[in-house]
C-alpha cells in the first residue's frame, strides 16, 4: 500500500486513527458485478464525519479564525458533533453543540461524555428536525461569543475537502476500478467531496445521491422523517456542498426501507449500519440487477448502527411510528439472500 494511505503503528492522538476505513463485498451478481461498501464507521466515533470535523478545525486555525482556547460551535444532529468533540478536546477548545431531540439519543451522550456543552433549540419530547433553528442560534452564539468559531459545516468547503482522502483510499484500493460511487446527501460534503476529488482520477465514475423521502435536496414533496443526520428538511437552505454538476442521479428512499435494510443487514450478515446508511444500501441493493456485467458500484456507510440501539434497532420504537413492514424486511431479506448465493 501506498506510504501515503498507510496508518502507523502506534499514534498518539485518537485523529490520528481517522480513514483507511475498509472495504466490505456485500453481494455479487452471476455477472460479475459488485456492490463493496465503504465501512466509514471504522473511524474513530464510529462515522465518517470526523474527517470533515478535523478538517474544519484545522481550516479554520490556518485563517486565524480560531484561536489557542477558543470555542467551537456546531449545530448538529450528532455524528459532526461527535468529531468536533474529539478535535476539541486534542486541540485544547471547548466545543458547544447546537442540537435538538431528533438526534439519536445516544449521538447526544456520546458527545457530552466527550467534554460537549449540549443546547437545545426545541422542547424535550419533541422529535422535529429543528435545522434552521439550530443553524441560526449557532451562528449568533458564536458572533456572540468571545475568541468562538461556528464551522457552519453546511456551507464550509472544508467540510467537502475533510472527505477528499476517501477518494485517494477507494482508487488505491480498486486500482481505479469504480463505476458507480453512490451516497447518502445531507450537507453534501460527503458525497461530493469525495467524489469531486475522484472524478480527477476516475473522470467516468457515476455519482448517485440518496436522500430521505421527505427531503428536498432533489425536489418535493416535503415532510416529516426519522432519517437522522442526512438530508434538507423544509425550511432548510441546500448545503452549499450539494454539486448538481458532479450529480448524475438522485434518488429517494422512505425511512422503512432505509431501516428495514438495516435490520436485514445486522441479523443476515451481522453488520451494524446506521439508519440512513440503510437508505443507500437499499438503493444501491435494487439497481444490482440492471447493472451492467462487471460493474463496481461502492456505497459510502457513513456511521454504524451501534447509536440506533434505542431506535431502528428498538421494535417499541419503530412500532410507535409505523416504521416497522414485515413484507418489506422479507423483500430485502430475499433480494440480499439471492445476490449473496452468486
Amino acid at each position: 500500500m501506498d506510504k501515503a494511505l498507510s496508518r502507523p503503528a502506534v499514534v498518539s492522538h485518537v485523529s490520528d486513527l481517522i480513514g483507511h476505513t475498509p472495504l466490505f463485498e456485500v453481494c455479487r451478481t452471476d455477472t460479475s458485478s459488485r456492490l463493496l461498501l465503504k465501512l466509514e464507521q471504522f473511524n474513530p466515533t464510529g462515522t465518517a464525519k470526523i474527517r470533515m470535523a478535523r478538517q474544519m478545525v484545522l481550516d479554520a486555525e490556518e485563517r486565524g479564525l480560531l484561536r489557542p482556547g477558543g470555542r467551537i460551535v456546531e449545530s448538529t444532529s450528532g455524528n459532526t458533533g461527535l468529531g468536533l468533540a474529539v478535535v476539541a478536546a486534542e486541540r485544547g477548545y471547548t466545543f458547544t453543540a447546537v442540537v435538538d431531540h431528533h438526534a439519536a439519543a445516544d449521538k447526544l451522550r456520546g458527545m457530552k461524555a466527550l467534554g460537549a456543552e449540549l443546547i437545545y433549540v426545541a422542547e424535550d419530547g419533541g422529535e422535529e428536525l429543528a435545522t434552521a433553528a439550530r443553524e441560526e442560534f449557532a451562528e449568533k452564539l458564536a458572533a456572540e461569543s468571545d475568541n468562538a468559531y461556528f464551522t457552519e459545516q453546511h456551507n464550509n468547503p472544508a467540510n467537502g475537502d475533510g472527505y477528499r482522502p476517501v477518494a485517494h483510499e477507494l482508487d488505491a484500493a480498486l486500482d481505479g476500478r469504480i463505476d458507480i460511487l453512490i451516497g447518502a446527501v445531507g450537507t453534501g460534503g460527503g458525497l461530493f467531496g469525495t467524489g469531486g476529488e475522484l472524478r480527477k482520477s476516475v473522470p467516468g465514475v457515476r455519482i448517485v445521491g440518496v436522500e430521505p423521502k421527505g427531503s428536498i435536496a432533489f425536489g418535493p414533496p416535503a415532510h416529516d422523517y426519522y432519517q437522522s443526520g442526512t438530508g434538507t428538511p423544509e425550511g432548510a437552505t441546500i448545503g452549499a456542498m450539494v454539486d448538481y454538476d458532479l450529480l448524475d442521479e438522485g434518488a429517494k428512499v422512505g425511512d422503512i426501507e432505509a431501516f428495514a435494510t438495516a435490520r436485514v443487514l445486522a441479523r443476515r450478515i451481522g453488520l451494524l449500519i446506521g439508519g440512513s446508511a440503510g437508505g443507500v444500501v437499499y438503493e444501491a441493493l435494487t439497481r444490482m440487477s440492471s447493472l451492467a456485467p462487471g460493474t463496481t458500484m461502492v456505497a459510502l456507510v457513513n456511521d454504524g448502527g451501534e447509536k440506533y440501539m434505542d431506535t431502528v434497532f428498538n421494535d417499541d420504537w419503530m412500532d410507535a411510528r409505523n416504521l416497522i413492514d414485515p413484507a418489506v424486511e422479507r423483500e430485502i431479506d430475499e433480494l440480499l439472500t439471492k445476490l449473496r448465493e452468486n
